[in-house]
């Protein structure tokens, strides 16, 4: 057999690639907060999130003896045929719903379905298992709410880096309660899946601050709990899931493993790799990005029927 990571690779076209290695080669790397100093100065510079029209509604739900801030976007036209839980990235440590509401704007209106956004507690303040119960409040709430609330009990779940994470986190909660079966898929864009240390792709991202904010009073041999690291758990009887990466994202072996394992275990897995792509690149501005949302959300549409 022969294999090559090309062959992955999203049929994009070649001006878009070009133009993102452009933006890439011109843009000076990033990296993450390396301590909580660094941490509180990032979040004091992070700009705040433009204004929506028509703005969401902001409400707290209970769930499960939780009760969490969540920001529900409505379609502006018709009723929706559909809800949408969508998790932001930043690390479990950074980030804000707000950030996502341009995002979750444009897709309640063109997918014509309700966004909700949640602001879930973030470490090192509320370190693991806050970020999971508060996913889980709300996945819960919806699937017990979302018919009298919002008119259609569809619903489908997504979410970004971290966001991602967590999204399948609260699937396999949502599975080991008996209820996934009422999410139709989930969009999961470049995720973190081994938080252990314990794989070769986890090794990739061990010195990294966020995962010692966020499980850093978990010891190491229990990192490969299912809740935090979801590569090791039984990915069994979970939805459809569309896992998007970029080829040159660290993160990128860590999502192929993901994938082999939830194909393996006999779910319905669509694998995009986009070239020339790093972490966080469908939120930059670049055709290649738009192009990757575009797919993203022609999935979502598919989901919801």
């Amino acid at each position: 057999m022969r294999f090559a990571l090309e062959a992955l690779f999203v049929d994009v076209p070649a001006e878009q690639i070009s133009a993102a290695r452009d933006f890439y080669r011109s843009r000076a790397a990033g990296r993450g907060p390396a301590d909580f100093a660094e941490l509180k100065e990032a979040r004091a510079k992070k700009p705040a999130p433009h204004a929506v029209v028509p703005p969401p509604l902001e409400e707290t739900v209970e769930a499960a003896g939780v009760r969490v801030p969540v920001r529900v976007f409505l379609p502006a036209d018709g009723p929706p045929r559909g809800v949408y839980l969508g998790i932001h990235g930043g690390g479990f440590y950074m980030g804000t719903a707000a950030q996502g509401d341009e995002r979750h704007r444009a897709l309640a209106d063109a997918l014509r379905i309700a966004v909700i956004g949640i602001d879930y507690r973030l470490a090192p303040e509320h370190p693991w298992p806050a970020a999971p119960d508060d996913c889980e409040a709300v996945a819960l709430w919806l699937v017990e709410q979302a018919e009298t609330r919002f008119g259609t009990s569809r619903l489908a779940i997504g979410g970004s880096s971290a966001g991602a994470t967590l999204a399948l986190a609260t699937l396999l909660r949502l599975r080991d309660r008996g209820v996934v079966d009422r999410f139709a898929g989930a969009a999961l864009r470049f995720g973190t899946y081994d938080l252990s240390a314990h794989t070769p792709s986890g090794r990739l991202i061990a010195d990294e601050y966020f995962i010692q904010a966020y499980v850093g009073h978990v010891p190491d041999r229990d990192r490969t709990l299912p809740d935090i690291s979801p590569l090791y758990a039984d990915l069994s009887g979970l939805p459809p899931a569309l896992l998007v990466v970029g080829s040159e994202d660290v993160l990128l072996e860590d999502n192929l493993t993901m994938a082999g394992r939830l194909s393996a275990a006999g779910n319905d897995v669509d694998l995009r790799v986009y070239p020339a792509a790093p972490h966080g690149f469908t939120g930059h501005p670049t055709a290649l990005a738009a192009t990757a949302i575009d797919g993203v959300n022609s999935w979502l549409s598919e989901r919801f029927g």
